[in-house]
C-alpha cells in the first residue's frame, strides 16, 4: 500500500522546518521548486572541484558557487546554507565524521560552497506526466549506487560515477527519458536503462546511499547521474575537510523548476 504523506510546504516553510530540527529526505517537498546538492570545500580545493564539475557536467551541473566563507546564495535569499538542510555530512581526511542537522559549529571562513543540480527537481515534472515515483509511494529515500564508470579527473579529485535509480513502468520509460532530458541542469536524461550489471551494480537491494526500493511487475530500473558523485571523489582524494549534504537530504531553493527546463 502506498504511503500517504502530508502535502509538502513551500521552500521557505521547508527550510524553516529543517532549521528548527525537522529531518526528512526532501523528495516530494516544495513541488515545482529546484533542489540542490551542497558541497563545501576549503578554498585551496575549490579549483579542483570546479575542474571536476566542469569535466563531469551531467553528474555535477553547477548552479551557484559562493565566495569563501559565505553561507548565502541568490537561489534562496535569506536562507542559511549552514542550517537550512535537513541533514549534513562532515568529512575529515576523506572519512565521514558525522551527520549533523546543522553545521554552524563546523563552518570555516575559507569554505567555498558549490550548489549542484538535483534529480529531485524533475520529479514534479515526472509526476505531472503520469510517471509514478516508487520511492515516494513507498516512503523511502531514493536509492543511489556507485558504478563501474569512472569520472574524468579534475585536479586532485577523481572517482566513480554515482547514479540514482527509479523503477519506471516499461511503457513510460521513453516519457521519463524525455521529461528528464528537458532539464540538463538537473542531470538530464538517464545514463542507463535496464540491467544494473551494465553499471557494475550487483544487487539493487543493497544501495550505497539511500534506501532500497521495490520494483513492481513491469517496472524497469532507470538510472540517472547523481550529485553524490562529488562526495565519492572527496572520499577518494581524502580531502582534509569538507561539508556536504547527506544523500537525499537536499537544499530546497526558491527557484522554480520551470526556469531550468529547455525545449
Amino acid at each position: 500500500m502506498a504511503t500517504v504523506r502530508p502535502l509538502p510546504p513551500g521552500p521557505r516553510e521547508a527550510r524553516a522546518h529543517f532549521r528548527a530540527g525537522g529531518v526528512a529526505p526532501t523528495s516530494g517537498w516544495a513541488p515545482g521548486h529546484m533542489q540542490a546538492n551542497l558541497i563545501a570545500v576549503p578554498a585551496d580545493w575549490a579549483g579542483d572541484m570546479e575542474q571536476f564539475c566542469r569535466r563531469n557536467p551531467q553528474a555535477c551541473p553547477v548552479l551557484d558557487v559562493t565566495a569563501p566563507g559565505s553561507w548565502r546564495t541568490p537561489l534562496a535569499p535569506g536562507a542559511d546554507l549552514r542550517t537550512d538542510l535537513p541533514r549534513y555530512r562532515v568529512w575529515e581526511d576523506g572519512e565521514l565524521r558525522g551527520e549533523p542537522a546543522e553545521v554552524t559549529g563546523h563552518w570555516r571562513d575559507d569554505l567555498v560552497t558549490f550548489l549542484i543540480g538535483c534529480s529531485f527537481t524533475f520529479e514534479t515534472a515526472l509526476a505531472d506526466a503520469g510517471v509514478p515515483l516508487r520511492h515516494t509511494e513507498q516512503g523511502r529515500n531514493v536509492p543511489m549506487y556507485r558504478t563501474n564508470r569512472s569520472c574524468r579527473p579534475g585536479g586532485r579529485l577523481s572517482g566513480p560515477l554515482v547514479v540514482s535509480m527509479r523503477p519506471i513502468p516499461a511503457h513510460l520509460v521513453t516519457r521519463a527519458r524525455t521529461v528528464s532530458a528537458s532539464m540538463p541542469s538537473m542531470h538530464g536524461g538517464p545514463v542507463h536503462t535496464g540491467n544494473p550489471a551494465g553499471l557494475g551494480i550487483r544487487d539493487l537491494a543493497r544501495p550505497d546511499f539511500g534506501e532500497a526500493v521495490a520494483l513492481r511487475p513491469g517496472d524497469i530500473p532507470v538510472f540517472w547521474a547523481c550529485g553524490v558523485t562529488p562526495q565519492a571523489a572527496l572520499m577518494s582524494a581524502r580531502i582534509p575537510f569538507a561539508i556536504t549534504h547527506a544523500p537525499g537530504y537536499m537544499f530546497i531553493t526558491d527557484a522554480r523548476d520551470k526556469e531550468y527546463r529547455v525545449a
